[in-house]
């Protein structure tokens, strides 16, 4: 088996042409940013000697990089585990392959069903839920297990099915109604957070979003775990509904799902949905600027600049330009007229602080 080299880890592992949980030693090199990012956060926490768990971890290779790229005391003991049948064997293989020792004291490995894994253990300071598909039919055992001042991290893969592409399996797997327009992908995301929170809020876990995006065919969450009843009921409070007029482009967030936009036209509502904030903007600084992963340094600029106008939402200028049936502004005289910033959701998208105001502006 040829070696893969990601960063600072070797692997014995096939790149795929298609990816699949058939394969031998599941490792999938699109999510390399995904896991850069993850290396990147842990090491810009406060927390030190941290219990951290990776429940699916496929190849193994985050975790080797866990151990590999992290400070030394930032991991007190890391459980790793997947339920493959030489999951095992090939993880002290790739430990031997990258000079790292097997520390029974530091490391643990199992090979079971993650929802068993997860009953077994008492709690953790750091969950790496990165599941091939829906994250779904981990959630509920996961969020059991995060510890108080916790970070769990979340991905799910089904965009499809989150993006409104097949509204009826969003409405059962993640509890709403999508919205399939050029929306789709903060709507999607700010659902899928919305159906994480209310996992926690049962064992009265307010789960903050510290980072949310949505890249490549994927969205990814990191939640820190607030402990606590009211804590819990505010959070509540921020799962409303998106109202958007066709008509228009108009947009808005309520509580309830029936309104007419000021143009007359009845709005149409996605949700419900977290209305909050999708980043810390402290952390994302500070992330900046320890960043040793320059293919990353864009992506992480453009999240600090959306982080700066927390607004549910934003403008697309081809679809102005289509709806007012002109050609389309450059971006940077939109960013200027709408005091916007640009969005990671889209490469024509902008995001705006300002609403309610004629659009027609942008072509003054």
């Amino acid at each position: 088996m040829p070696l893969i080299q990601e960063h600072s880890i070797k692997l014995n592992a096939e790149l795929p042409q298609i990816i699949s949980t058939g394969m031998e030693v599941f490792y999938n090199p699109v999510m390399t940013s995904n896991r850069n990012i993850s290396v990147l956060l842990l090491k810009c926490l406060k927390k030190e000697q941290m219990n951290i768990a990776d429940p699916l971890a496929g190849s193994g290779v985050r975790s080797l990089r866990f151990l590999k790229e992290l400070n030394r005391g930032k991991i007190k003991h890391l459980y790793v585990n997947d339920f493959k049948e030489n999951f095992i064997s090939t993880f002290n293989e790739n430990l031997k392959l990258n000079k790292l020792k097997l520390d029974k004291n530091k490391l643990s490995l199992f090979q079971k069903d993650a929802n068993l894994f997860f009953q077994e253990q008492i709690g953790f300071d750091y969950i790496e839920l990165d599941p091939f598909g829906s994250p779904n039919p981990f959630l509920a055992s996961a969020v059991a297990r995060i510890s108080r001042g916790g970070i769990i991290t979340v991905t799910a893969t089904d965009t499809a099915a989150l993006t409104g592409t097949y509204p009826k399996v969003t409405q059962r797997k993640y509890w709403a109604v999508p919205l399939k327009n050029y929306l789709m992908h903060e709507i999607g995301l700010r659902i899928l957070i919305r159906k994480v929170q209310l996992q926690g809020v049962q064992f009265d876990k307010a789960l903050i979003p510290i980072l949310a995006y949505h890249k490549d065919h994927y969205f990814r969450v990191y939640f820190r775990n607030e402990k606590g009843k009211e804590k819990c009921d505010e959070l509540i409070k921020q799962h409303q509904y998106f109202l958007y007029c066709n008509r228009c482009l108009n947009y808005k967030c309520l509580a309830y799902n029936k309104e007419k936009c000021i143009c007359g036209a009845d709005f149409i509502f996605a949700g419900p949905l977290w209305v909050g904030k999708l980043q810390e903007e402290e952390l994302l600084e500070k992330m900046l600027e320890n960043n040793p992963f320059p293919e990353e340094q864009k992506f992480l600029e453009l999240l600090l600049g959306e982080s700066k106008i927390p607004q549910v939402g934003f403008y697309d200028l081809h679809e102005i330009a289509r709806k007012l049936k002109v050609n389309p502004p450059k971006i940077e005289i939109a960013l200027k007229k709408l005091r916007a910033v640009r969005t990671h959701f889209s490469t024509t998208g902008v995001k705006s602080g300002k609403k309610g105001f004629n659009l027609r502006i942008l072509f003054d």
